[in-house]
């Protein structure tokens, strides 16, 4: 526990020394909104009534879920390469610290950062009109965690090609990209063609979103949204051990060849 929150104090530091930037954020985040504020004006809402009242807060959690999503893709995967390239990872490698250590506590305030920047989502997208008033708050932060987890678990994945290949990653763009085109962040999957759907329901994204956004705008609790906690239960379950399996094995491959600190 020490180690980690050592490892939060650090980034939390290094974040707050580049105040510009942080500001830059903040904007990037409000023109965001306002272009989907205005782009839900001329979508007709019964293309999203399954999940949500209107266009704007169909996209607005979208956008905020897929902050989580590119969190959970690269935070891991960043740590290991950063710390490569500023020469620390050698370093530290000489502590009595595991590298799985040092890789998890290094993502330790990427997530709080985009949790913090996901409920400013959130009250930005309240200030334009979104209600949240009936939202079922449990069921909405257990499917987050649920989507926390199992792309945390392929962003191990990317970590591990990281380890071994330095760069290169395919994991990252390759479920990136297909959890933005077919997981409903900015439209609903069943516009998609048939076979394409199929392959939406094999994504976290598409169980999450689906569950936060019945649980955040229409109210919805654990009964009606069992299929989407089952799922995401479901991939997460497979996930977890397989990245931390393959994460391993990465380490070992790396230790063997020497190239653990080579970037």
């Amino acid at each position: 526990m020490k180690k980690a929150l050592a490892f939060l104090r650090r980034d939390f530091l290094i974040e707050t020394s580049y105040r510009f930037n942080f500001l830059l954020s903040l904007a990037g985040m409000l023109f965001s909104v306002l272009i989907f504020y205005f782009a839900g004006r001329i979508v007709d809402p019964s293309y999203v009534s399954d999940t949500a009242d209107d266009y704007f807060s169909f996209a607005l959690v979208g956008m905020a879920m897929a902050m989580y999503l590119r969190a959970g893709l690269g935070s891991f995967a960043e740590s290991v390469r950063e710390e490569q390239m500023m020469g620390t990872l050698e370093a530290m490698m000489a502590t009595p610290t595991s590298l799985s250590t040092i890789v998890l506590s290094s993502a330790i305030w990427r997530f709080l950062f985009t949790s913090l920047s996901v409920l400013a989502y959130l009250l930005v997208g309240a200030a334009f009109g979104v209600s949240f008033a009936g939202a079922n708050i449990p069921a909405a932060l257990l499917l987050m965690a649920l989507t926390v987890l199992a792309y945390a678990s392929l962003g191990i994945v990317s970590a591990s090609f990281i380890v071994v290949f330095k760069r290169g990653d395919p994991v990252n763009w390759v479920v990136s990209s297909l959890s933005i085109l077919l997981g409903g962040v900015f439209f609903p999957y069943s516009v998609l063609p048939g076979w394409m759907q199929f392959f939406s329901r094999l994504l976290p994204m598409t169980w999450s979103l689906d569950g936060i956004r019945s649980a955040l705008l229409k109210g919805s609790g654990f009964s009606s949204l069992w299929r989407e906690f089952l799922a995401l239960a479901a991939i997460a379950a497979v996930l977890v051990p397989l990245s931390l399996g393959l994460f391993s094995l990465a380490v070992r491959h790396a230790r063997r060849t020497g190239s653990l600190v080579k970037y």
